[in-house]
């Protein structure tokens, strides 16, 4: 499993970054942050040491569900839905729809994190 090469930059340069990718007028090159945050302070709230663990038992057991990392964890599925949908939401976990339950894959449990 690859880590996910992480960056922190203002809100305001992160959107002009994308519109200059979008014009083509600059391309990412290989190695460069795929995920933002704006703040060190969001990006620990995502990767706390609670949420990395949870990456962990993610990529150990291989959950059906999230109900079945529920159960592993001791957490509430309602809590452990809404942190893997913002884990989802930056590319760290995949939500995989099956049959009639989703799927939490982690993408990664290393990070490497490029404050600009």
């Amino acid at each position: 499993m690859k880590a996910i090469v992480i960056g922190i930059m203002p809100q305001d340069k992160i959107r002009k970054r994308v519109l200059a990718i979008a014009r083509g007028d600059y391309r990412p090159k290989p190695g460069e942050p795929k995920v933002w945050f704006t703040s060190m302070k969001s990006l620990a709230e995502v990767l706390s040491d609670e949420n990395r663990a949870l990456l962990r038992l993610i990529t150990e057991t291989q959950p059906e569900s999230i109900s079945a990392l529920a159960a592993a964890t001791g957490r509430s599925p309602g809590n452990l839905s809404r942190t893997l949908k913002t884990m989802s939401h930056y590319g760290i976990v995949e939500m995989r729809r099956e049959k009639r339950h989703v799927r939490p894959i982690a993408k990664s449990t290393e990070f490497r994190i490029v404050a600009a």
